[in-house]
């Protein structure tokens, strides 16, 4: 259950970055795959994929499914998630003035970039 409950956690943080930057899957979810649930980068990646499987990554994810490198369960918890959580980030994210916007969005890249480049 709390494997669930964090997928679905992680759902909603993704959705609603999505829905104020445009950004989540592989910024929110693909490190949170690997250091909360222990997946390698290949697993992380096709997991990703998967949730976020049609239209744009019905080709990508044919390569992972047929490598093993995806967890359905994983998949349909995360999209289930996102969309509830791109729905009210986009809601935020209209009220935000622009310049202040980019500036949040540079801030955030930045510190997930410094947590994947200094990790095991």
């Amino acid at each position: 259950m709390n494997e669930i409950i964090l997928l679905i956690i992680i759902g909603i943080v993704a959705g609603v970055l999505a829905g104020l930057f445009g950004v989540g899957g592989g910024i929110i979810v693909i490190p949170a795959l690997i250091y909360i649930f222990g997946m390698n980068q290949h697993q992380a990646q096709g997991t990703s994929i998967a949730f976020l499987l049609l239209p744009v990554g019905i080709l990508a994810f044919m390569n992972y499914y047929r490598a093993g490198y995806i967890n359905i369960k994983f998949a349909a918890i995360l999209a289930a998630a996102f969309v509830i959580g791109g729905y009210f980030g986009s809601k935020v994210a209209l009220n935000i003035p622009d310049t202040n916007l980019k500036k949040v969005f540079a801030v955030f890249i930045i510190l997930v970039g410094v947590k994947m480049l200094f990790s095991k």
